[in-house]
């Protein structure tokens, strides 16, 4: 996210973190973003983690006193910096073998940059800018129950437990290790 003249401005990019504690990513040159933000300007990057509603219905205490409301649960990393735009191409390209590599390592046969012909990876890189974002602060939120007793965390688990979500399941696994 970007404050400029007063207003937010939200993207949705694929960062890779190096080792020298640097957020890099890649966006369209048809993005007005790279055009509008300075390179001495804050930056704030949102990785969000499992997220998921939790029913007061949940609470073996909701049925004893009623006293329970709903909530949302949610781990989040907050990542500020200062930014920096790069257009050179091999940084590019450097960066591009990075984050794919990074991700292609799951698939039997890996998937690589020079698969492609290098005249179109060529065309692929003039179209984007590189950016980067050194890193000054982190900042983890989580709410997961911490204020709950054992009895509600246990509930909140049984129920999650049985919802078709992948959300749901993640927050089950990490309530679930409150509970022991």
């Amino acid at each position: 996210m970007t404050l400029k003249n007063g207003e937010i401005n939200a993207n949705h990019l694929p960062f890779f973190l190096r080792d020298n504690n640097t957020l890099c990513a890649h966006i369209s040159k048809g993005n007005p973003l790279w055009k509008t933000i300075k390179e001495t300007d804050n930056i704030l990057v949102i990785f969000q983690g499992p997220h998921h509603y939790i029913s007061p219905n949940w609470y073996p205490s909701k049925q004893e006193h009623h006293k329970e409301v709903p909530t949302w649960n949610y781990f989040v990393v907050h990542a500020y910096g200062n930014l920096k735009i790069i257009e050179d191409p091999d940084w590019i390209r450097h960066h591009l073998d990075e984050l794919t590599d990074q991700n292609e390592k799951i698939e039997d046969v890996p998937w690589k940059v020079s698969d492609a012909p290098e005249k179109f990876v060529a065309q692929q890189i003039n179209g984007i800018v590189g950016i980067e974002i050194e890193i000054t602060k982190l900042e983890g939120k989580c709410k997961a129950g911490q204020n709950k007793k054992q009895p509600e965390l246990c509930g909140m688990v049984n129920a999650l437990e049985k919802l078709d979500s992948t959300d749901a399941q993640k927050m089950s696994k990490i309530i679930n290790n409150l509970v022991k």
